[in-house]
């Protein structure tokens, strides 16, 4: 069967790992590269023995869908420029730098009919699809995401909202399969000026609580998933890959020796097979898939641009009253209780 001439736009540390995962694709074939570092291009075509090319417009003549794995504030001009000729697109996520934008975006690709997959990765994760499959049999009352990173390392391009938290937002919606009724939120500056910590509540019509942290101040990495059920207690890694199921037990003392040693049974840890996969790999050969069999992917348009409106919420009502942790008097700071940090609902 044909294979998919792919174009890849940046050729930074995301690029990287797209070339290698389409050069490993049986339906892709990685059909040029382009970074306007046209060093930076060159050297990552030559490593995958493909073309490098020094203008844009040169390269998507020549291929059926791009992979645009650029700096957030590009991402509008060219989903719309790929667009407008024809191509199918992935983009990394945010899906733009504003929702007005994504709304746009949104629009043109149901005038074109062309296929756009926003690469929000942790809906491929492993992970995330055995927990949802635990959570078909039990009743969740409150499910907390915690994405957790040290600043060092951190993509300082965009705040923590838009770099860590929009994965869980992602996630958050699709557990719910709706939006958000309230949405509360805080959070403060402690290195680059803009959102490094966040924390949100976030509560819907007929779904449990859901609570979000993300940190770029946390000096370890946590990228967690723990829902407290009427049945159970669930620990999910989406870092580790595992998945650990507490189920309560009715406590009772159980002799355990001759010497009459006893210990407490009160509960039942079930591990979850979590199979082994790379979130990248399955996302990238989901997107060739769709193009190829013309099916709407996984996550679409209209995703990229519901989760980038809950996140500008978020980052609103932060912004307004955002603390600054490198300020000598931050611990003076009053939070006045007849204006809570909140947004009623969010529409």
């Amino acid at each position: 069967m044909e294979r998919i001439k792919i174009g890849l736009l940046g050729a930074g540390r995301m690029g990287k790992n797209h070339a290698r995962v389409y050069s490993t694709l049986r339906y892709a074939d990685l059909a040029g590269i382009y970074d306007p570092v046209a060093e930076a291009g060159r050297k990552l075509a030559a490593q995958y023995e493909t073309t490098a090319y020094t203008e844009l417009d040169a390269m998507l003549d020549r291929v059926d869908a791009v992979s645009i794995a650029t700096p957030t504030p590009t991402h509008f001009p060219l989903v719309a420029a790929c667009l407008d000729r024809g191509l199918d697109v992935f983009v990394e996520k945010p899906f733009t730098e504003t929702w007005m934008q994504a709304q746009e975006l949104v629009a043109l690709t149901q005038r074109t009919g062309r296929i756009v997959q926003v690469g929000h990765i942790e809906r491929f994760n492993p992970t995330y699809g055995e927990l949802k499959l635990v959570l078909e049999n039990l009743s969740p009352l409150v499910v907390n995401f915690r994405r957790l990173s040290s600043y060092v390392g951190s993509n300082t391009d965009v705040d923590v909202v838009l770099d860590l938290m929009i994965h869980d937002l992602d996630l958050a919606l699709d557990l719910a399969g709706a939006d958000p009724i309230r949405v509360e939120a805080d959070g403060f500056t402690a290195f680059s000026g803009a959102i490094d910590y966040a924390t949100v509540n976030l509560k819907f019509a007929r779904w449990p609580m859901l609570t979000l942290t993300a940190s770029r101040v946390t000096e370890q990495k946590v990228r967690s998933i723990d829902v407290t059920a009427l049945e159970a207690y669930v620990e999910g890694d989406l870092l580790n890959k595992s998945i650990q199921v507490h189920y309560r037990t009715v406590g009772e003392y159980v002799s355990h020796s001759r010497s009459g040693a006893k210990y407490r049974q009160e509960s039942v840890v079930e591990r979850i097979h979590v199979p082994i996969a790379e979130p990248l790999h399955a996302e990238l050969d989901h997107f060739v898939e769709c193009v190829r069999t013309r099916r709407q992917p996984l996550v679409t348009a209209e995703h990229g641009l519901r989760t980038l409106r809950l996140a500008e919420t978020i980052r609103s009502l932060i912004l307004a009253r955002m603390l600054d942790a490198r300020s000598a008097d931050r611990h003076a700071a009053t939070i006045e209780a007849a204006s809570p940090n909140v947004a009623p609902v969010f529409a």
